[in-house]
């Protein structure tokens, strides 16, 4: 295109009048108006989530690191230095964790999947660590160094997940993880369905499990928990000479019935020795009587109906004074307990007691032990005089009894169940194949 074609515009002439009139021009050198971050929340409420989502994180991953360094030292080295700090950290944890799983359920902002095993983990560590505990008592701490070691791997690997990486910077949660609206109805309506239809009935059944568990190992094999019952297993040991020793492990408060099957087995001719320590010198300031809780329960108590009508009873027990002072000023706030109940004066009297150092070997001793070795030679004492001894005592007594029993040269000739309390509904008295009423079993 050349000079010629090109069209020349006449110049544009604005008025004194039109320029005041005009708009202003806009600024092209203005910032643009402020947006959230993508996936962010604003407002008070998710502020107020991500702060309490990073400390719960932050205190569990103190709590791990803090719990595996206590536990290394008393695994390998026997050490308790960070029991005190441990404890704390350990307390503000789980605090934080169950304000953590309630939001769960207030707000699906929060992302469950990254935060609910940190929510759940020291419940479900708990639970998983009973059924441990009870059949290896003796490995607590290689137990407990194992469960902060898990969870120190747990801790990292889920700040890992939430950040991309591993880094320790603040925030450990950033508030662009907070995802869906602040409240709906639909989660708050899951959120109570599942805890209280399925973990609820879980959790109950799994513990009354672990309690079947840990009754019958600790007893071995004395008594026994079960969905119809709790039960108990009378055995029956016999020396060469043919001398008898029963074992009859009793219960503070049962069913009527129970007391009165036991009574009525008992030969005629056998010598009965009877439990209960005895207070000559007055030592114990209140009597521990157990028809309270057998009125709660609907129960009968045993001081009530237990009473053999055959063969020779004959006390078995020791007396109090034959214990350690420690033991009997413990006894004496256990019993006011038990007579007075929870109140101002009996809390106030717990509050003061103070045990001094190995007081629970000392008092396992003294009520266990002790007069374990009084009643074996109690046994074996009357044995020359008689050649069937009965000895209902209590089921905390019965395995030590057994061992030393069987030491002694008697074996095991045959073994009975007795129901002490049952669950299910009362029905009419039915027969065994052996022609005997009710549900007992016996085996030879």
């Amino acid at each position: 295109m050349n000079d010629r074609d090109r069209t020349v515009l006449p110049p544009i002439t604005v008025s004194a009048q039109d320029a005041a009139s005009a708009p202003p021009a806009l600024v092209t050198g203005a910032p643009p108006l402020s947006r959230p971050k993508p996936g962010g929340k604003s407002g008070a409420f998710p502020q107020f989530v991500v702060i309490v989502l990073n400390l719960c994180l932050g205190l569990f991953l103190a709590d791990a690191l803090i719990s595996f360094i206590d536990g290394s030292l008393i695994l390998f080295t026997g050490v308790h230095a960070l029991a005190s700090v441990r404890g704390v950290v350990g307390l503000f944890a789980v605090l934080l964790a169950i304000a953590v799983y309630g939001l769960m359920g207030l707000t699906p902002m929060i992302p469950k999947r990254m935060l609910l095993p940190i929510a759940l983990f020291n419940p479900v560590a708990l639970l998983l660590a009973v059924p441990a505990l009870i059949y290896f008592f003796n490995r607590i701490p290689r137990i407990d160094w194992g469960i902060s070691f898990f969870q120190l791997l747990l801790g990292l690997g889920i700040l890992c997940w939430i950040q991309g990486r591993l880094r320790l910077g603040w925030p450990l949660f950033p508030e662009s993880r907070l995802v869906g609206p602040r409240f709906t109805w639909s989660n708050l309506f899951r959120f109570v369905l599942v805890n209280g239809l399925v973990l609820l009935p879980l959790v109950v059944a799994y513990l009354v499990f672990c309690v079947g568990l840990a009754v019958n190992h600790f007893s071995e094999g004395f008594v026994t928990l079960h969905p119809d019952g709790f039960t108990v297993q009378v055995r029956q040991y016999v020396r060469a000479d043919g001398k008898t020793i029963q074992l009859v492990p009793m219960a503070h408060v049962a069913e009527a019935g129970f007391y009165q099957k036991l009574a009525e087995s008992f030969p005629t001719n056998s010598t009965i020795l009877m439990e209960g320590v005895t207070d000559e010198q007055n030592l114990l300031t209140n009597r521990i009587s157990y028809k309270r809780m057998a009125s709660t329960l609907h129960l009968s108590a045993q001081e009530k109906e237990f009473k053999p009508s055959r063969g020779k009873l004959v006390w078995g027990d020791v007396d109090v004074a034959q214990f350690t002072t420690n033991t009997i000023d413990f006894l004496n706030l256990v019993t006011l307990v038990h007579s007075k109940g929870l109140n101002t004066r009996t809390l106030l009297e717990m509050a003061r007691y103070s045990p001094p150092p190995q007081f629970e070997e000392q008092l396992w001793d003294d009520i266990l032990h002790k007069r374990n070795r009084h009643l074996l030679q109690q046994i074996h004492d009357r044995l020359p005089r008689s050649d069937h001894v009965v000895v209902p005592w209590g089921v905390a007594h019965m395995p030590e009894l057994a061992r030393e029993i069987e030491k002694a040269g008697f074996r095991l000739e045959r073994t009975q169940k007795h129901t002490v309390i049952s669950f299910r509904p009362a029905r009419g008295p039915q027969r065994n194949p052996a022609g005997q009423q009710g549900d007992d079993e016996d085996t030879n």
